[in-house]
């Protein structure tokens, strides 16, 4: 079968009118916000399908209310922010002893939870030295700082179409001839991409080894699955090729985790037994509480001493006064013992793979040219057939119309998936009926564009 284009027009038509009749609270305070650019807290919330976002009343576990008294299953989950559900209670305690019976926000003092967190992401993760950020941008930001510090190099390399934040230097794309370019959209770059970034094409060694081999990147920065983008997987051999062609090359590997954590307790690094130089992750750590860190070998750490005129305490470029406050480092340590434990994830990972085989009965039922990947408890659908290689074809993909069709018609009928792609995620409350309901609107509404 195909897609119905009309048909599609139509029921995209459809949905808008059901969301501004079932949201009219929702639409009446985003017409009043008359004081916030965009008429948003973040202009990013104007991914919404719909034309509006949604208003939040209340949020837990994986259910979320807006002002108008709909509920809906959260697969949305801030985009990893939540993947330890909304508010779960041990988190809560802890930020709330913290900041209520002992008192403190930020205070430039560290409590004793920060060696606790920089312990577990050890044992979880393998590198020995841990610092803070508020979130996965900084520190990724304040890591290619350190790493250009340390090689004497200029430039890092990251894949066409990768996302690790706001970083200017990984905004790029693939031109003709390995040509770095900018990716479209990035808000007033200082300088040119191609000025500090060499970019090569995810899944393809051929095109790292020719980028690294100009001698001058200092670090490769990378997810080990593609995910903003749509969920790329690593093909055979790929990751463990671009460890060796980064040690051939003298370019230090950065492995960023804030969303590929779905992985499992350790991510892809413990999962796929990887082997980084530095390591970053945000989002999830805190269940939602801003905080992210970076974490380096020991090598990596004799080679920043040896650097005695970088002011990494005050002005140099690395750090904030309020990376590393105690409520957060309190968070991290009670998601981290507590909530995102090794048994959560187990029942997680089985949820995803419910999830995605739904998804692929429906699209075997139907003969429609889409796939679905998973990546632990992760799954995302893509509007191609077979699922792409790399972050280029990924992004050939995308379909605005089947897209706003998608995230409208599940939501109108109580189920959110991100906002920015087809990505759902499973938390530590997230069921097995919440998976099925999916299943059958997914299976409802593809059902209604076909011909």
């Amino acid at each position: 079968m195909s897609i119905d284009r009309e048909r599609l027009a139509t029921a995209v038509e459809d949905e808008r009118v059901l969301h501004r009749d079932r949201t009219p609270g929702s639409r009446a305070s985003f017409e009043a916000a008359d004081h916030l650019l965009g008429r948003v807290p973040m202009t990013w919330m104007n991914k919404w399908s719909g034309g509006y976002p949604l208003y939040l009343a209340t949020a837990h576990g994986n259910r979320i209310t807006d002002i108008d008294g709909n509920e809906y299953v959260d697969f949305a989950l801030g985009d990893t922010g939540a993947m330890a559900g909304h508010s779960p209670a041990a988190t809560v305690r802890a930020v709330q002893e913290r900041i209520g019976t002992l008192g403190g926000i930020t205070t430039m003092m560290p409590s004793e939870d920060a060696e606790w967190v920089g312990a577990e992401l050890t044992r979880r993760f393998g590198l020995p030295l841990w610092s803070f950020s508020l979130t996965a941008t900084d520190a990724n930001r304040w890591a290619l700082r350190i790493a250009r510090m340390i090689t004497g190099r200029p430039k890092v390399m990251a894949f066409s179409y990768c996302y690790h934040g706001s970083v200017d230097e990984t905004f790029v794309i693939a031109g003709d001839a390995d040509a770095t370019e900018p990716r479209g959209g990035n808000v007033g770059p200082a300088v040119h991409v191609s000025e500090t970034t060499r970019v090569a094409e995810f899944n393809d060694l051929t095109s790292v080894e020719r980028g690294l081999s100009h001698g001058d990147v200092a670090v490769l920065i990378m997810e080990p699955a593609l995910t903003n983008i749509g969920i790329v997987l690593p093909e055979p051999g790929f990751l463990e090729g671009v460890r060796e062609l980064c040690t051939k090359h003298g370019t230090l590997l950065l492995i960023d985790e804030t969303h590929t954590i779905s992985a499992g307790p350790g991510g892809c690094t413990t999962a796929w037994d990887l082997q980084p130089d530095i390591f970053v992750i945000g989002k999830s750590l805190g269940a939602g509480i801003p905080c992210g860190a970076y974490g380096i070998t020991a090598d990596i750490a004799a080679q920043i001493a040896e650097h005695v005129e970088a002011d990494l305490v005050d002005v140099g470029g690395v750090g904030g006064t309020l990376a590393g406050n105690v409520m957060s480092t309190a968070a991290m340590r009670a998601t981290l013992g507590e909530v995102l434990t090794d048994a959560a994830f187990e029942h997680m990972i089985e949820l995803a793979t419910r999830f995605r085989e739904g998804v692929e009965a429906v699209l075997g039922e139907f003969d429609v040219p889409w796939s679905v990947a998973q990546l632990g408890a992760r799954a995302e659908y893509r509007f191609c057939r077979p699922a792409p290689r790399n972050g280029t074809e990924s992004a050939a993909a995308h379909d605005d119309l089947l897209e706003e069709y998608l995230h409208l018609f599940l939501s109108n009928r109580g189920v959110l998936i991100t906002p920015f792609h087809n990505m759902a995620l499973m938390c530590p409350d997230t069921r097995a009926v919440d998976v099925d309901l999916h299943t059958t609107l997914f299976r409802e509404a593809v059902s209604r564009i076909c011909s």
